[in-house]
């Protein structure tokens, strides 16, 4: 674990520097908006997504610049994603990452533009990268705009907003957070096997089950924490999820029942990257320290 912690810090100071890199300055005609973005995007946090596209790329022997652009990327689209979701149309939270939410930092204007503008940053991230084939950008593109869109996270969102208050059984519940959570998960893996230019037919696909029951494991691990976790380690409030009336795993099949279907995704997750070699260890690390954080 003491090489994990020393990776995820690695992967936080690199992403922090390219973003800080990337973003707009606060200045100007629209220097509340750059403010918003970057008060949003440096505000720090696990930065799981980065690690696993990092890690993907360190496993297939891809180039660090070219993965940092993709982590780039697939954090900008994330903290779009947050800021939107802590909207008062949305979750209404007052909290993130220990830190008053973008739209009570700012208000609620800034806060939709300042999603907008990291949203669209990302896909200007992804055609501005370097060192990856003019057909790889337009297929990584795309892949982003689905795993984030009507086939992803926009439409898990959906569903989650209008299964509030009802009850789901869990294939519907596995499939919203597939949608919700899973996709951004599975675009950090996917896309910088892409960009890496290396994974066989057959790397892809064990990857995408990777990712898939990664995503899967630390969804069940988050509903878990919302009940057993404290807002300080959380960054959040503790039980908002059961107090908007949410659905969740330990709701549904009771706590016990919930940690064993996490421990079955995440040895799905393991058991995906059986054809890889030791380069894939940080990939396996990330999916241990999905099932056994405390944040």
């Amino acid at each position: 674990m003491s090489d994990l912690r020393a990776f995820l810090v690695e992967c936080s100071t690199l992403i922090e520097q390219q973003l800080s890199e990337r973003l707009p300055p606060e200045q100007g005609a629209a220097a509340q908006l750059f403010a918003a973005m970057r008060y949003s995007a440096l505000a720090g946090g696990k930065r799981l997504r980065p690690a696993l596209a990092l890690a993907t790329s360190d496993a297939l022997g891809g180039e660090r610049p070219v993965a940092l652009g993709v982590a780039a990327a697939v954090e900008m689209m994330h903290v779009y994603s947050l800021i939107h979701d802590d909207l008062p149309a949305m979750d209404d939270d007052a909290l993130r990452r220990g830190k008053p939410t973008c739209h009570i930092a700012f208000d609620e204007a800034t806060a939709i533009l300042a999603g907008d503008g990291l949203q669209a940053l990302a896909f200007l991230q992804l055609a501005e990268l370097s060192g990856v084939a003019a057909s790889t950008q337009v297929a990584m593109i795309a892949q982003l705009a689905k795993l984030a869109g009507c086939e992803g996270m926009v439409a898990g969102q959906a569903i989650d907003i209008a299964a509030t208050g009802k009850q789901l059984d869990l294939d519907q519940l596995q499939q919203m957070h597939r949608l919700k959570t899973g996709a951004l998960m599975e675009a950090s893996v996917m896309l910088a096997a892409q960009a890496s230019g290396r994974a066989s037919a057959e790397q892809l696909q064990a990857l995408q089950q990777f990712a898939q029951a990664l995503g899967l494991a630390f969804q069940i691990q988050d509903d878990l924490l919302d009940i057993e976790g404290e807002t300080a380690q959380l960054g959040k409030l503790q039980g908002s999820d059961i107090a908007r009336g949410k659905v969740t795993y330990p709701q549904l099949l009771g706590l016990e029942a919930a940690r064993s279907a996490a421990a079955q995704a995440h040895q799905a997750a393991l058991q995906a990257l059986t054809l890889f070699d030791q380069r894939a260890d940080q990939l396996r690390a990330l999916a241990n320290y999905v099932i056994t954080r405390s944040y």
